[in-house]
């Protein structure tokens, strides 16, 4: 390997700066606190987990995302996490198991084989937060809410909100009776909006018209808020797991607006984003110039089974370095350090750790070091004149 290649890192990944470090964490600690003055505490999952754990409930969609490695210790398979959401779930169903709802929030860099959104990065900083053991419209309004009010916190701004429900194409799959290959390629076509396409398939399937007319509608049923008056008449066959869904959308919406009036909210009733394992509510965030959704989320209330204890559940995850870069906001910059030239006055070291208890940054001089105090970002410099130590500019 060439000299020069050695610092190059992997596509996708990156590292953070000082400059751009000090933001992150600025922000992180900011977000944090916010969380829990809504309740929510912080979790820590491990970085590595085995894979029976790390792929289970929601992570079945993770496999082909996750960097896997055998335990040296054990011989059992090992993965890197690529997404937190099924860790914290295992630790509300197995670590905590309590009765009443149960607030949960998390930050931490996780790995992924290939880019899946925000900004293109495999190393995402993943921040969210999950509330477990309620399965009511209030809990996804408010994990909604807090999303919004965690891009507020960052700075950014025209966000808007794209929101639909898995309720709804998979109560008319259930109608219509599709078999699992008739389902994922109906799926499949969905995702592209390929209605020619959609159209040629729903008619060689062996259903009624009004089946038909209503499987081929999913794909053009999305936009404002008059998309739900439209699906309504559309799907007005369908049958009640259906109608239910398209109500639970109608009252979420209106207790949101009741909470947050100033999000553009767009429907898309054939986003089907996690549709192996969300179980109702889904949405995204999206700001201009960004192709990709900034921050997604939803209602998946069967993860906890399969560790153990059912429980309902709805979050939400961002990418923090996604937000600090779109941010509008710029972190305050930290006023200049002082320097400290070398001394063997009486006094020096006790005078540094009172500044330093001040909050303010020293640096202390070392011997034969170059660059000026400048260079060091020091626009301030500890004397001793006159029998005391005093702080003057540079």
């Amino acid at each position: 390997m060439a000299s020069f290649e050695r610092w190059l890192l992997p596509q996708g990944i990156e590292e953070a700066l000082p400059e751009q470090a000090q933001r992150l964490e600025s922000m992180r600690r900011d977000l944090l606190d916010m969380y829990a003055s809504w309740g929510y505490r912080l979790v820590m999952p491990p970085f590595i987990e085995y894979l029976e754990s790390l792929l289970t409930g929601t992570g079945h969609d993770l496999d082909l995302q996750t960097f896997k490695l055998i335990d040296q210790l054990t011989g059992r398979s090992m993965g890197v996490r690529a997404d937190m959401t099924p860790q914290v779930a295992r630790i509300d169903a197995h670590q905590l198991k309590q009765d009443a709802p149960n607030r949960l929030c998390y930050v931490g860099t996780v790995l992924q084989t290939r880019p899946d959104g925000f900004g293109g990065s495999r190393s995402p900083m993943q921040i969210g937060a999950e509330l477990y053991g309620h399965g009511g419209i209030e809990s996804d309004v408010e994990i909604i809410s807090l999303m919004l009010a965690t891009f507020k916190r960052a700075g950014l701004e025209n966000v808007s909100l794209d929101i639909g429900h898995v309720g709804i194409f998979r109560g008319l799959v259930a109608q219509a009776e599709l078999n699992q290959e008739q389902e994922a390629a109906l799926f499949e076509m969905l995702q592209r909006k390929a209605i020619p396409e959609i159209q040629v398939f729903v008619q060689a399937l062996d259903v009624s018209a009004d089946m038909q007319q209503m499987l081929c509608a999913l794909a053009e049923l999305h936009g404002g808020e008059d998309c739900l008056q439209k699906a309504a008449e559309k799907l007005s066959s369908a049958a009640a797991p259906v109608k239910a869904a398209l109500d639970y959308l109608q009252q979420t919406v209106a207790l949101l607006k009741q909470q947050v009036a100033d999000v553009a909210i767009h429907f898309d009733l054939a986003e089907l984003r996690g549709y192996h394992y969300q179980t109702g509510i889904v949405f995204a965030a999206y700001v201009p110039g960004q192709g990709q959704e900034i921050a997604r989320g939803g209602r998946y209330d069967d993860i906890g089974q399969v560790f153990g204890r059912a429980r309902p559940a709805t979050g939400f995850s961002t990418d923090l370095k996604t937000l600090v870069n779109l941010s509008a906001s710029q972190t305050e910059t930290p006023s200049g350090a002082i320097f400290a030239p070398r001394s063997e006055q009486a006094g020096r070291f006790e005078q540094i750790s009172q500044l330093r208890e001040q909050g303010e940054c020293v640096i202390e001089a070392l011997s034969g070091q170059q660059g000026s105090p400048a260079d060091l970002g020091c626009d301030r410099q500890l004397i001793f004149t006159d029998g005391q130590w005093s702080v003057i500019k540079l």
